[in-house]
């Protein structure tokens, strides 16, 4: 795990990530089809985390994760709890969208993974609510337990180099034309603040960073007395670093 000084340090950072994610090519078809890098957005210091699946057409034509119907019924939800969208972090498991909205392949998560553990590790949530079955099943680690069974109960849990207290609720999406499934959304979301006031999980200890002995350089031999020295090579003049590209507005970081 790296650990970042400070907030500035951690927003430069994240950028940092985002611009990477931005040239990712790790998935030949998602690159090729995708139109925006779907990386999140809201709050760099967020305690709040929310983790859905994979963007949809909206999210890949803005660059912006939950803009359609069901982001705007998670907008109301945090409202009915205090919060607004600035206030949280939104990402997916996935930054790209999978063509025709099918389901992320096994590969795809494993080659997309690394950027939502680097989010967790420098966003530093108290709280990740992981929204819907997928999502919820493989940040748990566990394909056999679905949402139905695991809404509204939180549990601490490791989720790649970070602890978090895990809140897995249903999808907003699951919630736009059943009443009853909305009802019960606004009771998993009434127990947010609590578990927001509880005091972070302990995070594990970092591993140690092992640095190669490197051996002694062999003695120079002097030159025997009259001889010339050698001139030594000038160095070759370091190349000019290449300008990082500056991270699209899309990120939204506050």
């Amino acid at each position: 795990m790296t650990f970042v000084a400070t907030a500035e340090d951690r927003r430069d950072a994240l950028k940092a990530v985002y611009s990477q994610a931005c040239e990712c090519t790790k998935c030949p078809q998602l690159a090729a089809t995708r139109q925006s890098v779907v990386f999140g957005s809201g709050h760099a210091d967020a305690e709040l985390m929310f983790v859905g699946e994979a963007p949809g057409a909206n999210e890949d034509r803005l660059g912006l994760p939950f803009v359609g119907q069901a982001g705007k019924l998670l907008e109301r939800l945090l409202e009915g709890i205090g919060l607004t969208r600035d206030d949280v972090f939104i990402a997916n498991v996935l930054k790209c969208r999978p063509p025709g909205n099918r389901d992320p392949l096994p590969q795809e998560i494993d080659n997309c993974q690394d950027y939502l553990f680097r989010q967790l590790e420098l966003i530093e949530p108290r709280v990740v609510c992981t929204l819907g079955n997928f999502a919820t099943k493989l940040l748990r680690g566990d394909p056999a337990t679905g949402i139905t069974r695991l809404h509204g109960r939180e549990e601490v849990r490791r989720v790649g180099p970070r602890t978090v207290r895990l809140y897995p609720i249903y999808h907003p999406a699951a919630a736009l034309y059943t009443p009853a499934m909305l009802e019960t959304l606004r009771e998993d979301f009434a127990r947010l603040p609590a578990l927001l006031a509880l005091e972070p999980p302990p995070q594990p200890e970092p591993e140690p960073v092992f640095t190669p002995v490197v051996p002694e350089p062999a003695a120079l031999t002097e030159p025997a007395p009259g001889a010339e020295r050698e001139p030594e090579p000038e160095p070759a003049p370091e190349p000019e670093p290449e300008p990082e590209p500056e991270p699209q507005a899309q990120l939204g970081l506050f």
